[in-house]
Parts: structure tokens; sequence; C-alpha cells
């Protein structure tokens, strides 16, 4: 399948012609115009430099409904003991500035100097949010991700310490439930996001939920005020065992 040049248009191509890897087009910017729109058509940027900015519509992809997010028996022992602190929205650069540092050494990283700035302006435009996990006053995990309507799309998500990413990701569904959420969008699976639930789910079913999300009216602005107290209700909900466990 051809690959797409973007112009100073703000047009994507239809989906349907992406390549067998997801790779739909190639070029453009990363203008919040363009951005928004890509989420809208199930479109989304990644790239490494110094390749130009590459725009994805992968088939299948991998989704989670935020209400059966997984939560394993050493996750809700951990939360029980309230270890962690979450809040979203008060450290967005923070959060990105350490989802970009490469995993490995010697390794590169998709989140280019003009991504973080792209998400950056998403966030103070009210369309990106982040959520922050605090122990003993440092922060020690996190994720980020772009809300519209009744989906939210995870970017990426960091921890230095063990299990706070995977805590950020709970408080994130569970919170998204609470709120009315219909899907979270994980774009591309992984194990470690298999390992809480996440699945894979054909595009034109994606597709499907995403057009019924963005009939939905969208949570724009700060989210702090939806986090607070988080870890008093992840307690309970681990206690309570009304989520699945294993």
């Amino acid at each position: 399948m051809p690959i797409f040049e973007l112009g100073e248009s703000l047009t994507f191509p239809p989906v349907e012609l992406s390549s067998s890897e997801g790779i739909l087009a190639v070029g453009g910017d990363l203008k919040p115009e363009r951005l928004l729109l890509a989420y809208e058509r199930g479109i989304f940027p990644w790239y490494s430099e110094p390749e130009p900015i590459l725009w994805w519509s992968p088939d299948p992809r991998c989704v989670l409904f935020p209400h059966e997010v997984h939560i394993s028996e050493s996750m809700q022992r951990l939360l029980k003991k309230k270890l962690f602190r979450f809040t979203a929205d008060t450290a967005f650069a923070e959060v990105i500035g350490n989802c970009a540092k490469p995993r490995q050494q010697g390794s590169g990283t998709w989140i280019t100097r003009a991504i973080y700035e792209a998400y950056c302006e998403l966030h103070r435009l009210g369309f990106a949010h982040s959520v922050e996990v605090w122990q003993e006053g440092e922060l020690v995990g996190g994720l980020y991700g772009v809300s519209l309507g009744a989906i939210f799309v995870g970017e990426s998500m960091f921890h230095l310490k063990p299990n706070a990413s995977k805590a950020a990701f709970i408080c994130l569904c569970l919170t998204l439930a609470k709120l009315g959420f219909i899907l979270v969008d994980c774009q591309v699976y992984s194990e470690h996001l298999g390992s809480l639930g996440a699945w894979e789910m054909p595009r034109r079913d994606y597709l499907k939920l995403l057009k019924i999300c963005l009939e939905h009216t969208t949570r724009r602005g700060s989210w702090q005020e939806y986090f607070r107290g988080a870890e008093e209700r992840l307690a309970l909900i681990s206690l309570e065992n009304n989520i699945k466990s294993s």
C-alpha cells in the first residue's frame, strides 16, 4: 500500500489505506489542530528522529474498557498499603519528560523535542492530561495521553519505583470508569498492557466505538479534582474486591 505524504492542508487519507504495519501517512506537522483531527480519525503520530513524522492507524487496535482494568492480588495488596499518592495535571511536563528518557542505555526515544512541545501545548489547551504517582514527595511514576469525548488515548508511561506505572494506569482507568468514559485506547499491544487487561480489537470495531465516544462532551481543562483522594478510593476498592483479580 502507498504511504501518503501530507501537505499543509488538514486532511488525512482513509485509515483503511494504512500499510500492513499500520503506517498511513508521512510528514505534516504537530500543530494542535492536526493532532486533534488525527485522534478523531483514529490516527496518531509515532516516529523517532531523524525520521519524518509518521502517522499510524494499526489494525488491530489495543484497547481497554476502563471498568475492566485487571488488578492482580499483589497490586491489590500494594494499593491497600497506600504507599503512593495520586494526582492529575500537576506535573505534566515532568511526566512527559520522564517518559521521553531512553528505557535502556544507548537506546533512543520516540518522544522527540517536537512531540514534547506539541503535547505540552495540548495540555495547555486542556486536551492532554497526566496522572502522577508520588512517594514521599517524589515523582516516581506516571502517564499521559489525550482525552476527547468519552475516550482516553494513552501515549506513554514511566516508573522510577516498581509498579508505579501500573498504579498510575489502574488509577486512571478506575477514575475514567467513574466519570463514564467508554474506552481507553492503548494503541499498540504490549505484554505490560496485556497484564492490565488490554486486548486487541479489529480497527473497524474500534472506529465504530470511537464515533460513539466522540458524541460525548470532552472534559477539557484540569483534571485535578477528579483524582483527589484517589489513593483512599483505590485502597477501598481493593478491599471490597469489586475488581477482577488473579
